[in-house]
């Protein structure tokens, strides 16, 4: 029984890392929760295997106001990148499958210099002590660490999952969402990216 029992966990295992479904944090962590299901344009598994949904009921819908933590520790709203088009990524360190769409997110940021600005806000609640650490071993070439420890841009967003991106035009209106993991070097994200360009 137990040998059986073993083979269904091992069995659903990439199931259930697949995605951080509702923030599930660890201790101290909050969750964000949404409102209403999201309008499902597209759902799929992205070529690196994780599993992603493209939303745009939400396009054209002005990017939200909040102050959140720039890199220096001063205060940052995504207004202060209007002018170019703006991709906002939610994630945390405890998060996998952010940790794991990281690099493609500075490789994009990389190839797109000066034509896409590539802007993650880390949802842990713990803040710098959780987020510099992780910055400082990983040592992006592009990404920078902006921090939203009291999880404003995950509630706005209502989608109850990390990692959730949110691609936005020149104007900061909204182009589409995805929720779950994209690898952004892929065939989907190309598309996206072309859109809001």
């Amino acid at each position: 029984m137990r040998c059986v029992i073993a083979i269904l966990l091992l069995a659903t295992l990439p199931v259930l890392l697949s995605a951080c479904d509702k923030q599930s944090a660890g201790a101290g962590q909050e969750n964000a929760q949404g409102a209403a299901a999201p309008k499902e344009e597209k759902a799929s598994n992205s070529e690196s295997g994780g599993s992603f949904t493209i939303d745009t009921s939400h396009a054209g819908e002005a990017a939200p106001d909040f102050t959140f933590e720039g890199p220096d520790g001063g205060d940052v709203m995504l207004a202060d990148f209007k002018g170019k088009p703006l991709l906002v990524n939610l994630w945390a360190t405890w998060c996998g499958p952010c940790v794991l769409e990281m690099p493609t997110l500075d490789q994009l940021a990389i190839d797109h210099n000066g034509k896409l600005q590539v802007v993650v806000i880390s949802q842990d609640s713990q803040g710098r002590a959780k987020v510099d650490p992780f910055f400082k071993e990983r040592k992006f070439a592009a990404l920078q660490p902006y921090i939203d420890a009291e999880n404003q841009f995950g509630f706005h967003y209502g989608s109850g999952l990390l990692p959730t991106t949110v691609l936005y035009d020149a104007e900061g209106k909204e182009v589409a969402r995805v929720l779950g993991a994209l690898d952004w070097r892929g065939k989907e994200a190309t598309e996206l990216i072309a859109a809001a360009l």
